[in-house]
């Protein structure tokens, strides 16, 4: 994968974790969407340092 390969599919990745949390309800957010947020980041985290 080229590096703007990389770079376009972390920017496709942000957008979609940034998607999920402007929809996110308070008054519905359960733990478990909020541990697959954490898990979105720290893909995105991992995917950063390779």
């Amino acid at each position: 994968m080229t590096q703007q390969e990389k770079i376009s599919n972390l920017k496709q990745r942000l957008e979609e974790f940034m998607g999920r949390l402007d929809n996110l309800d308070p008054e519905q957010t359960s733990v478990e969407d909020i541990d697959r947020l954490i898990s979105m980041l720290e893909s995105l985290e991992r995917s950063m340092d390779e």
